[in-house]
C-alpha cells in the first residue's frame, strides 16, 4: 500500500504533441494550464509520485487531460507513454520517438520523485501526532436499555489507526459501527467507533486504540453504573469535597489567629 503521494508539476519542456496541434490551433503552449475554448474545459496535465515502503518502490504517473478526460500519460511502469482514449495515441506515438525527452521523463523517478521524498519526509511520513480519545453514552438512559457506546478519537496523525471495544475484556465484533477517517483540514483526523450494546450493572466496556504515535495500545474504560451506584458516588465526592473545604477554611482560621499572638516574654 502506498505510504506517501505527491502530485508535483512534471520539470521540463515537451514538443506539443500532433493530436493537440490539429484539434486545438489556438493552443500556443503544451506546458501550462490554459484555456482552449469557451465550449471546453482546458488542458493540461499533472505528474504523480507514488511511494512503496518509503522510496524502495516509486511510481511516477505523467498524465494529461483534455476537456476534463484524461486521453494520454506516461507510467514509469511501463517506461513510456500509452494512449489512454484514441485522442491520445498519436501524442503517445510522437513522444516516445523523442528519445532524450523520453528518457527524461524515465529519470525522474529520481530526480522529482525521490528527491521530493527526501525533502518532505521529515514533516510528511515521519510525523506523529498521538490521538485523543474520549468513551461516553450515546444516550443519558437507565441501565438495561438499548444503547450506543461511542469511542471518539481525534487529533491524530498519520491516518492509519485501529479501534477496538471490549466487554469485560471479550473483544466486540458483534455491532460496532464507525464513521471511518475524517480529516480535520489541519493535518490532523478523527474518527467515531461505536459499540450497540445493552448496559448492564458492573459490565466494563474498554476502547482499546492502536496508533503509530504510540508505542502501546492507549485504552479507556466506561463502568456501567445503576443510577443508585451514581447517586451514592456522587454523594460520596460531594462529602469529599465538602470536608476538604472545611479542612482548608479550619486550617487557614488557624494559621491566621497564630499570627495574630504576641509572643510572651519570659
Amino acid at each position: 500500500r502506498p505510504q506517501l503521494s505527491l502530485a508535483s508539476r512534471i520539470g521540463g519542456c515537451r514538443p506539443c504533441p500532433p493530436s493537440l496541434i490539429s484539434l486545438s490551433p489556438g493552443v500556443h503552449s503544451c506546458d501550462q494550464i490554459y484555456p482552449v475554448s469557451a465550449a471546453h474545459f482546458l488542458q493540461y496535465h499533472k505528474g504523480e509520485c507514488h511511494f512503496f515502503n518509503g522510496t524502495e518502490r516509486v511510481r511516477l504517473l505523467d498524465r494529461h487531460f483534455y476537456n476534463g478526460e484524461e486521453y494520454v500519460r506516461f507510467d514509469s511502469d511501463w517506461d513510456e507513454f500509452r494512449a489512454v482514449t484514441e485522442l491520445g495515441r498519436p501524442s503517445a506515438e510522437y513522444w516516445n520517438s523523442q528519445k532524450d525527452f523520453l528518457e527524461r521523463r524515465r529519470a525522474e523517478v529520481d530526480t522529482v520523485c525521490r528527491h521530493n521524498y527526501g525533502v518532505v519526509e521529515s514533516f510528511t511520513v515521519q510525523r506523529r501526532v498521538e490521538p485523543t480519545v474520549t468513551v461516553y453514552p450515546a444516550k443519558t438512559q437507565p441501565l438495561q436499555h438499548h444503547n450506543l457506546l461511542v469511542c471518539s478519537v481525534n487529533g491524530f496523525y498519520p491516518g492509519h489507526i485501529e479501534v477496538r471495544w471490549f466487554w469485560n475484556s471479550h473483544e466486540e465484533e458483534a455491532g460496532v459501527i464507525s464513521t471511518g477517517l475524517i480529516q480535520n483540514g489541519d493535518w490532523t483526523f478523527q474518527t467515531m467507533v461505536m459499540l450497540e450494546t445493552v448496559p448492564q450493572s458492573g459490565e466494563v466496556y474498554t476502547c482499546q486504540v492502536e496508533h503509530p504515535s504510540r508505542t502501546s495500545p492507549l485504552t479507556v474504560e466506561w463502568r456501567a453504573q445503576s443510577d443508585s451506584a451514581q447517586s451514592k458516588m456522587m454523594s460520596g465526592t460531594g462529602g469529599f469535597a465538602l470536608g476538604l473545604l472545611f479542612l482548608v477554611v479550619g486550617l487557614f482560621t488557624h494559621f491566621r489567629n497564630q499570627k495574630g499572638k504576641e509572643p510572651v516574654c519570659s
